[in-house]
């Protein structure tokens, strides 16, 4: 049986966890840093399914016509989502959550071929699913001829 590997997009590996979960707090305002550091609000799994890029999103809670958009620049697909705390529960004993709300933000590149125009997605029990068909005759290298002079 293979291990189970912690695949990190943070190009600083274990960096920003040296000065606690609050470290995020500081790019607050940027959501294009943001991203880079806050894992707690949108987590992912990324696979391929038969030359299909497949991007699963955890968002509970989330109405994904109102609160989801989904965006492709660049050969990057941005996925960004609110969660609204709608009301306020205030008790004798005090209140306390761990429910994360507000804007998250997360970017990823797109593998070679990838078909932009056909990208789909879906929600589900909380799980936003995008499928990305992948080219493979698009992502092979082509070599390019050198003139001489």
């Amino acid at each position: 049986m293979a291990g189970i590997v912690r695949r990190r997009d943070w190009p600083f590996g274990d960096w920003p966890d040296v000065f606690g979960r609050n470290f995020p707090a500081f790019f607050r305002g940027f959501p294009e840093m943001e991203s880079l550091v806050d894992r707690e609000g949108m987590k992912l799994e990324e696979f391929v399914d038969e030359g299909t890029l497949v991007v699963k999103a955890e968002m509970p809670g989330i109405d994904p016509e109102k609160d989801v958009e989904i965006t492709v620049s660049d050969n990057m697909i941005t996925i960004s989502a609110e969660r609204r705390q709608e009301e306020k529960v205030e008790e004798k004993g005090g209140y306390r959550t761990e429910f994360s709300y507000g804007k998250f933000v997360r970017t990823l590149p797109l593998p070679a071929g990838a078909t932009e125009d056909d990208i789909k997605a879906s929600y589900s029990d909380g799980i936003l699913e995008i499928r990305v068909p992948v080219d493979k005759g698009k992502a092979e290298a082509k070599k390019v001829p050198i003139q001489k002079g």
